[in-house]
């Protein structure tokens, strides 16, 4: 197998994961409501593949055999703009989510592949033939890849080894047992997105790590349905919901689960890192160098999204000559071709590594994330500024065909002259889920947290920018004798 179908990635999820959902074990992923629709939506990187106007971006070819892009490891700054485009487009499919079963899946795999051989060169080990098998594996079978990083963490002024004290041990994952097939893992992860619907899950090292914490430094890869693993998934964004009012959401929805590994066996040869605590750190890092170019690739429909919509609305509103709408408008597209601009940028200054894999410029890269997610709330307001409150009051659309009713809401509904009342509310219902619904906050959340904090940006911004050039420059100007 090098291509499958999306008919064949549902059935593969048939398989006896324990999965709960509002404390109910769920017997089926592909048939529940909610989790359902997530599996929809993630089906788009495999509609992709069969859809002629996308396979030329979707698909590459290998020893004559065709596979998805997202498995080829980048080997120049090309390489990382089409996997950019990649990304973007099958986001821009997603009506603004990211569907994100092989993006984030395939950033693990490069960092570990990057991380794994300098390991291997360091220490003798033997790694990166590890690494190098397990990605053979996704690949030749079109896999759908999570990735657990995100540590519970319990009392976060602590480390790792030092939750047992407070009596919760679990609160990072680590190695209780180490067998001579393999090893033993217990503890939990959380945000570890679309877990439901995928069918490995690559766990990583969320922090840097202390000798005391050898246990904790520990990276594995297991099937979704190994026994010991339950995932708890998160009922935010699961209520019904009807297409008119609820454009994007009511389609789109991308699982978050608690991940709770309980004694869980883990072969040799799926084991990454075992115990090397030194490297966590770095693996850590290697990994969100990728996984923030990815992230800022997904993030450009969205933004464009909130463009479009701002205008749409403004104009629909009769107001699009006001000046305060007008500077809204500039604000709003200066703020999303920015971030277009840095991606491009970011790929552009790629650095090599020693195996040969292109990584994305960790500076520009975490620029443009910063500015994404500094500015996010405010690009929100202006969108909701320009849309008005009717973004959380209008009437809903069954309201429309009343036969009592009807004739009323159209007429309130109304805005600039000759506009339609039902294109108005249905504007108005697409700003809402992108920025008041449970849909919007989930983005909102996203813009802060996902992909790491702002501030973890920022230190990355301060480690990475030659300050030392900087301040020499400085001292030429100003006559400073060194």
């Amino acid at each position: 197998m090098t291509l499958r179908t999306p008919d064949q990635y549902v059935t593969s999820l048939r398989d006896g994961r324990r999965v709960f959902y509002r404390g109910t074990l769920v017997p089926d992923v592909t048939t529940h409501p909610v989790i359902g629709r997530a599996i929809r939506h993630a089906s788009i990187d495999y509609l992709m593949a069969e859809d002629p106007r996308h396979s030329g971006l979707a698909v590459v070819e290998k020893n004559g055999t065709h596979r998805s892009r997202y498995f080829a490891t980048p080997c120049s700054g090309d390489d990382l703009l089409k996997r950019s485009q990649l990304i973007e487009t099958a986001t821009r499919l997603g009506a603004t989510l990211v569907v994100l079963i092989k993006e984030i899946g395939t950033d693990a795999l490069f960092a570990l592949g990057n991380v794994s051989g300098e390991m291997d060169a360091r220490l003798g080990t033997h790694y990166s033939d590890r690494v190098r098998a397990f990605h053979e594996h996704c690949a030749s079978q079109d896999l759908a890849l999570a990735v657990a990083q995100t540590d519970v963490k319990g009392d976060r002024s602590l480390g790792p080894s030092e939750q047992a004290a407070l009596g919760n041990p679990d609160a990072y994952v680590r190695i209780v047992a180490r067998r001579d097939d393999g090893i033993v893992v217990r503890g939990m992860k959380t945000h570890t997105s679309c877990t439901t619907n995928v069918n490995e899950v690559i766990v990583l090292p969320t922090r840097a790590m202390a000798e005391a914490d050898a246990d904790y430094a520990v990276s594995f890869a297991i099937p979704v349905n190994t026994p010991g693993v339950t995932l708890v998934a998160s009922p935010h964004g699961g209520s019904e919901r009807d297409d008119f009012d609820h454009p994007i959401s009511s389609k789109h929805k991308m699982m978050e689960t608690l991940t709770i590994f309980d004694d869980v066996f883990v072969p040799w040869d799926r084991v990454f890192m075992n115990g090397e605590w030194q490297w966590a750190g770095p693996l850590a890092l290697a990994f969100v160098e990728f996984h923030r170019f990815t992230a800022i690739s997904y993030k450009l429909p969205l933004v464009d999204a909130l463009v479009g919509s701002a205008m749409l609305l403004a104009e629909l509103n009769g107001v699009e000559r006001a000046g305060h709408v007008r500077d809204k408008l500039s604000w709003l597209i200066g703020y999303a071709e920015t971030l277009r601009a840095l991606v491009q940028a970011s790929a552009s200054r790629f650095r090599l590594h020693a195996n040969g894999t292109a990584v994305p410029d960790p500076l520009t890269v975490n620029i443009a994330k910063m500015h994404f997610a500094t500015n996010y709330h405010v690009a929100v307001a202006r969108v909701q500024d320009i849309a008005g409150g009717t973004l959380v009051t209008a009437p809903a659309g069954a309201d429309l065909d009343h036969p009592e009713l009807g004739d009323w809401v159209r007429r309130a509904m109304m805005g600039k002259v000759g506009t339609d009342a039902v294109h108005r509310l249905k504007a108005l219902n697409l700003a809402s889920d992108l920025t008041s619904s449970d849909f919007g906050g989930y983005q909102e959340v996203l813009a802060i947290h996902a992909e790491g904090s702002i501030e973890a940006q920022k230190l990355t911004i301060l480690r990475q920018y030659d300050g030392g050039a900087a301040k020499s420059y400085a001292r030429d100007l100003a006559g400073i004798d060194r």
